[in-house]
């Protein structure tokens, strides 16, 4: 799963809305960011900021009833709220790293994750649900089993686009088989993983000190 993450305005994001062919300048940095904030969606040619948080267009309200923040991608066809945005509403949630829990003797330690470009294209799968003159742009973060390097830190992972995968991704005109290999159990490139102080348990806590590494670090 993917509950926490964080965007900064780095090179290598800068370089990932190039490759999208997106003319934007990144917002300012943030970080701790949870379901239910507005996020950085990439689709179509543009960026547009997104409830974290999907609600499916002919969804009766907005609504946190059912946990929408992520979509598992083995169930991608067989779900209704999914099947639609699968098909053609797809786009990237860029990220410079996200945050995952690993329990140890009982006790929950968090996690800083990223790459060595510190740039991450997490897929995701938008709708937009509308009452009146309001709509509201909506999306979540697809997951997948994880790779065998990572199941010490959840059996669930982001899918993290290579950079072949995520022009094909990234083009609504053509569909995504189920079994395409860009939801393979597998880490596409080497991932950095430092242990961050227990203060981003609280998603209010913006502060960037929060995401300051300490101890060892893990390669995978």
């Amino acid at each position: 799963m993917c509950g926490r993450y964080n965007i900064t305005d780095l090179p290598g994001l800068q370089e990932l809305l190039e490759m999208v062919g997106i003319d934007l300048q990144l917002p300012p940095p943030r970080y701790n960011i949870a379901p239910t904030e507005d996020v950085l969606l990439l689709h179509d040619g543009k960026g547009e900021l997104a409830r974290w948080w999907m609600t499916p267009s002919w969804a009766p309200e907005v609504s946190t009833k059912y946990s929408m923040f992520n979509a598992r991608c083995e169930t991608l066809t067989r779900s209704r709220a999914f099947q639609k945005p699968f098909k053609s509403q797809r786009g990237i949630v860029p990220m410079s790293s996200f945050i995952e829990w690993r329990t140890d003797d009982g006790l929950k330690q968090p996690w800083l994750i990223t790459n060595e470009a510190h740039t991450l294209a997490v897929a995701a799968l938008w709708d937009v649900w509308q009452a009146g003159d309001a709509p509201l742009l909506s999306c979540t973060l697809v997951t997948t089993e994880a790779a065998p390097a990572f199941k010490p830190w959840h059996n669930r992972m982001p899918v993290m686009l290579g950079d072949t995968e995520i022009p094909r991704w990234m083009d609504n005109s053509s569909e995504v088989p189920p079994s395409d290999p860009l939801f393979r159990p597998e880490l596409k490139y080497d991932l950095t993983l430092h242990p961050l102080s227990k203060a981003v348990g609280n998603a209010r806590n913006k502060d960037p000190r929060t995401m300051e590494p300490f101890g060892d670090p893990v390669y995978l």
